[in-house]
């Protein structure tokens, strides 16, 4: 009797295995996504998953954590303070790191004004592009300053060809843009599919590791925002970042997502000049402006990771014409207004319900964090009575559902950028522990307090 034939199908989306064809996926959700494998797929998933097994053979056996010997985790610089500070404190030797982002956003340039900072200071530097040719980033080498005689460019998408350049001599970083474009000749399925992008990260992985060799991976984004095809590759690597922003504006925000080897709280503000994106330095002042007073406007103090960030918040309220009047939020979550609306219609007795209201956070920048309420509702209340609010004046605290104004950690960090930036007065939850000279702290326990003091 024939030997019946393995099945084996495949979510295209996420990588979900299972034994029959299915319409959705019961791990990401995908309706349509289920391809059949062949049995050359089948095999070489076999013979993956065999040599993970055996370079994990030799570390086997259950120890005490208190007997395992600490590893050591060396770093260098990429000579750009913001990925530094966003990668943990440098770049770690043999880590896999993959960065996301829209179209135009600004990775490759990126990436290869860091492979010239590297090469500037001796390092071997291999740029891989299957998207652009040679003369084509070579142009654009030049307008970033990174012509050096350690940067090597290889424009390639077969990957055997890649790994056979890299036995060739020694580099000390990789960069591969992107991993879409890439295909192994073990696969059969198209460049970008779950199969191509895990054999190639598997062997990307693995030569990174056994090399001691930084690699970093581009990957394009999808219109949801996540990593277009298999979610396996986040799970494969050691860092995800993602860029943030529109590329019709200046500046751009790099935000750690996943980091084995740091903190991932820490945020990169970068912006894009003639000579590619730079570190920005003198972030504070691109978020507010201290022109004439206008109603509707407050400043407020965030935290992106260690960083406070000085930020004006707008609002703008009109009479509605229609029963149910337009909520609107840019930079700000959308549910947290409407629950403000209704702590002030409820608490202040202020008519909202027949106003439409909008609010935009200046600069472009999202807030995530609820340190910036105490300013929504300043800058709501000052449109309403069309009042201008001092730009003397900072409003930081989290307001709680029954109108209680709530502490925020880092307060005495975020007085201190007030004072850096000249404001001097500060409406706060409760005293800082520190005093910082110059700047007043008008402590409010509830919003009532805040609209006295306004």
């Amino acid at each position: 009797m024939a030997k019946k034939k393995q099945q084996l199908f495949e979510c295209q989306a996420c990588g979900f295995q299972s034994a029959v064809e299915l319409g959705k996926c019961p791990n990401c959700g995908t309706w349509g996504e289920f391809l059949e494998l062949t049995q050359d797929q089948i095999d070489t998933l076999k013979l993956t998953a065999k040599s993970s097994t055996n370079s994990k053979s030799s570390q086997s056996g259950a120890k005490s954590i208190t007997q395992i010997e600490d590893e050591s985790v060396e770093r260098f610089s990429s000579n750009n303070e913001e990925l530094d500070l966003v990668l943990g404190g440098g770049i770690v030797e043999g880590s896999l790191t993959l960065i996301g982002g829209s179209p135009g956003v600004g990775k490759s340039t990126l990436l290869l004004k860091i492979g010239g900072n590297l090469a500037k200071i001796g390092k071997n530097v291999l740029y891989v592009s299957g998207e652009e040719s040679a003369g084509q980033i070579k142009l654009r080498a030049g307008r970033l300053n990174s012509l050096q005689e350690n940067l090597y460019l290889l424009c390639e998408i077969n990957l055997d060809a890649i790994l056979h350049e890299l036995s060739l001599k020694k580099f000390d970083v990789l960069i591969i843009d992107s991993i879409q474009t890439l295909y192994s000749e073990k696969i059969s399925s198209a460049p970008g599919s779950v199969s191509q992008v895990r054999e190639i990260t598997f062997e990307l992985m693995r030569y990174a590791k056994d090399k001691n060799v930084a690699v970093f991976i581009i990957g394009h984004i999808t219109k949801e925002g996540s990593i277009a095809g298999p979610r396996i590759l986040e799970h494969m690597v050691d860092t995800v970042l993602y860029f943030e922003g529109d590329s019709n504006r200046e500046l751009r925000i790099l935000r750690g997502f996943k980091n084995r080897f740091g903190s991932t709280s820490e945020v990169g503000i970068f912006e894009m000049t003639k000579s590619g994106l730079e570190s920005a330095k003198d972030i504070s002042k691109k978020f507010f402006t201290r022109n004439d007073s206008q109603a509707g406007s407050a400043i407020t103090v965030v935290m992106e990771g260690s960083r406070p960030i000085v930020l004006e918040v707008q609002a703008l309220l009109s009479e509605s014409t229609y029963p149910n009047p337009k909520r609107a939020s840019t930079g700000y979550e959308l549910n947290r207004l409407t629950m403000l609306l209704a702590l002030l219609e409820r608490k202040l007795d202020l008519p909202l319900n027949r106003y439409d209201v909008f609010i935009n956070i200046a600069g472009g920048i999202k807030i995530t964090e609820t340190a910036a309420d105490v300013a929504i509702i300043a800058a709501i209340i000052s449109s309403f009575r069309n009042r201008p609010l001092s730009k003397d004046t900072v409003f930081i605290g989290e307001v709680s559902l029954i109108g209680d104004i709530r502490d925020v950690f880092q307060l005495d960090s975020r007085l201190k950028e007030a004072k850096t930036q000249h404001f001097k007065k500060a409406i706060v939850p409760s005293r800082p522990l520190e005093s910082v000279e110059g700047i007043k702290c008008f402590a409010v326990s509830e919003v009532a307090k805040v609209i006295d003091w306004m």
